[in-house]
């Protein structure tokens, strides 16, 4: 294995690079190689240094795998304060990513030069922690307090242009290393040694409103806000160690280890797509509508060539329309540029009515409404007319994949691929696993998947796979809450409470209610035997017609698009508990969030028993980014084990023991307690 950090003299300057690949964290070997090449430095006796990174990264933060480890020195405010103090000019050359820790070191440097396309930031507060290395302290005095504001407590990372409008670099330079060697360096004392900030309480203010609604519920942004605050009333050396305190304080906290797990998850599943399977440079989308449409640009987006089918000219000119919408609201938003707005009349995309002119196309992902005939007549028709070796993937939400496959002269390359809506914006898309699929289909979806930067989750087949199954599974919950005594508005409240970004009845009233009734009427829930259902949402359907926002009433009453508790529905649901003869008891917004909560718990148990996730950590990414599952509780699986599994255990068991038919301990989470196991097998 190669140093970490390499030392090179040449003349009066020495260099010293950080090589540890692939974004150069700042992991102990580093640290004490950094330390080293200091050393050397002074020995050499050299007028400069350069610090820098090879590859694309200079440094991109610290190494999170040591967070759940005891602190090893050196520690990296030691390898800050020597860099600021050392006796000769030590220069930043940022040859990409400078991100927290990497951040914090080029904040120690005399000057920093950065290259036109790297990135800075501290967006510790995205791991649930602070800079721990005097970024809340350095950067307010180098930039002042309403700029360190706009950075740290939202975690955002800038362009290099940005940084140096802001002073946060002195200078961009292609080659930042030749820039560092020749630049000027400032008539400025050390950034440490800079005074404080002059105190702005309009913009804490500010910072502690938008914390508020972007960042509910989370514990480090408010705290990253006290600490830049502080900046201007504390000397250097205490800002530093109420920073330092307070860092190693949220590194243990609960808050922080959900957010480790989202992202080492994330990290993993973005891995899935990097190596086997072939590339593809050509696709066929079916359906024009919202769906397709959007698949459609997120496929042009990543470089691929696009034919999209409709059934007739009209629909073909419809699905135009739609897809020209989508670049025109992304030039509207600064995301593309004006010319990027003709795309859909450039030869990349292709609008066809019906399919008897399809290009010979690596994958054709169908995006029609959920009808199994519908579905198996566009797979019928796209056998016809593409390869035998095109993939086929079908976007459906809930059926049985391999009853739409039935028929088909390859079905090793049929698979399911469920996006989700708006599909060129949501990051997550599960992966259906078909009785046929071989693993080059897996392989080479995957590899797909990575290149549109999505996180792509392989689940088996079942009735809503990982996602909408657990949904129905909690929807059923908070409706036998409803008819037991709660009301729509406190169930939404009380899961908004714990960090939901919506609540369920809210959700549904967003979607349309017609769509959940459709399940439960597919589900056969009325007649299901040995299952407790419960007709509120199906009698609001059918004998009102309230279908959500889109019919001006659902759950909710709206009046001018705000919404309000409705009377009728309260009706329904209090005579609905009469009928049956519930008497209607009061909730706490803790035993819902409980009872809610661990039917996802109780649902992801079951899924994982049976093979459809393939770890738990897959069903907290599901969850995480199809389903507003607060980030910073890190999924259902990962919550169940901070709890307690013996304690999700008891919860079930008392829960079966009042409602059998609404509750069973899932035998995954027997045998994991009973062997004194505090997680999930995986």
């Amino acid at each position: 294995m190669t140093d970490p950090v390499r030392f090179s003299h040449d003349g009066a300057t020495a260099l010293i690079t950080i090589d540890n690949p692939p974004f150069n964290v700042t992991s102990q070997a580093v640290r004490a190689g950094l330390m080293a090449a200091l050393d050397a430095a002074e020995a050499a006796g050299a007028a400069r240094v350069v610090l820098t990174g090879a590859g694309r990264a200079f440094i991109a933060g610290a190494d999170a795998r040591e967070f759940d480890a005891p602190p090893q020195p050196p520690h990296l405010p030691d390898v800050v304060a020597r860099i600021e103090g050392f006796a000769v000019p030590v220069v930043a050359a940022i040859n990409g990513a400078a991100l927290g820790g990497g951040l914090e070191l080029a904040l120690a440097c005399a000057a920093r030069v950065a290259a036109p396309g790297a990135t800075l930031g501290l967006p510790e507060v995205t791991l649930g922690v602070v800079p721990g290395a005097g970024g809340t302290q350095r950067l307010p005095r180098l930039i002042g307090l309403g700029p360190a504001l706009a950075l740290i407590p939202e975690g955002r990372v800038i362009a290099a242009a940005e940084a140096l409008r802001l002073g946060l670099v002195d200078a961009l330079a292609e080659d930042p290393c030749a820039g560092a060697r020749n630049i000027e360096l400032p008539a400025r004392p050390a950034t440490g040694a800079m005074p404080a900030p002059a105190a702005d309480p309009e913009a804490v203010t500010a910072a502690r409103a938008l914390a508020a609604r972007r960042a509910r519920g989370q514990e480090a942004p408010g705290r990253a806000i006290d600490l830049v605050a502080a900046s201007a009333r504390l000397a250097l050396p205490e800002g530093l160690a109420l920073e330092r305190a307070t860092f190693l304080e949220l590194k243990a906290s609960d808050q922080a280890a959900a957010l480790r797990h989202v992202f080492f998850a994330e990290r993993a599943a973005m891995a899935r797509g990097r190596s086997g399977g072939a590339d593809i440079a050509q696709a066929v989308v079916v359906g024009g509508g919202q769906m397709g449409a959007a698949i459609t640009y997120a496929l042009a987006g990543a470089g691929l060539s696009v034919a999209l089918v409709e059934t007739d000219q009209a629909g073909a000119e419809r699905a135009r329309a739609a897809v020209a919408r989508l670049y025109a609201e992304a030039v509207a938003r600064g995301k593309t540029t004006p010319e990027a707005a003709h795309a859909p009349q450039s030869p990349r995309h292709s609008i066809h009515a019906g399919y008897g002119a399809l290009p010979p196309a690596q994958i054709a992902i169908e995006a029609v409404f959920e009808d199994l005939a519908v579905k198996r007549q566009v797979f019928t028709a796209l056998d016809a007319a593409l390869p035998e070796t095109a993939i086929l993937a079908t976007n459906t939400s809930y059926l049985n994949p391999d009853l739409i496959a039935a028929g088909l002269r390859n079905p090793g390359r049929f698979l399911g691929l469920h996006f989700f809506s708006p599909a060129h914006v949501m990051k997550l898309v599960e992966v259906i696993r078909a009785a046929a699929s071989t693993p080059q289909t897996l392989e080479t979806v995957l590899r797909l998947t990575a290149r549109l930067k999505k996180i792509a989750v392989p689940a088996g087949v079942c009735d809503g796979f990982i996602g909408n199954r657990i949904l129905t599974r909690y929807r059923q919950a908070c409706d036998v809450m409803l008819i037991e005594g709660a009301w729509p508005a406190q169930v939404d409240a009380a899961l908004r409470g714990f960090g939901m970004a919506m609540g369920p009845y809210e959700v549904q009233d967003l979607s349309g209610l017609e769509i959940a009734h459709a399940n439960r009427k597919r589900l056969g829930w009325a007649t299901k035997p040995g299952f407790r259902y419960i007709p509120i949402a199906d009698r609001i359907v059918e004998e009102t017609g309230r279908l959500g926002r889109k019919t001006g009433a659902g759950w909710y009453d709206y009046t001018g698009g705000k919404a309000a508790p409705s009377a009728l529905v309260d009706a329904i649901v209090r005579k609905e508990s009469a009928r049956v003869g519930i008497t209607r008891r009061s909730f706490s917004d803790a035993e819902i969030t409980d009872r809610a909560i661990t039917a996802m718990i109780e649902e992801g148990a079951r899924i994982l028993e049976e093979g459809i996730a393939a770890a738990p950590a897959d069903i907290d990414l599901v969850l995480v980014h199809g389903y507003g599952f607060p980030r910073w509780r890190g999924g259902p699986m990962h919550y169940a084990e901070r709890i307690g599994l013996s304690a999700i255990r008891g919860r079930i068991e008392a829960l079966a023991a009042e409602d059998p038919l609404s509750w069973a301990l899932p035998e995954i989470l027997r045998r994991t307690t009973d062997s004194g196991r505090t997680a999930w097998p995986i």
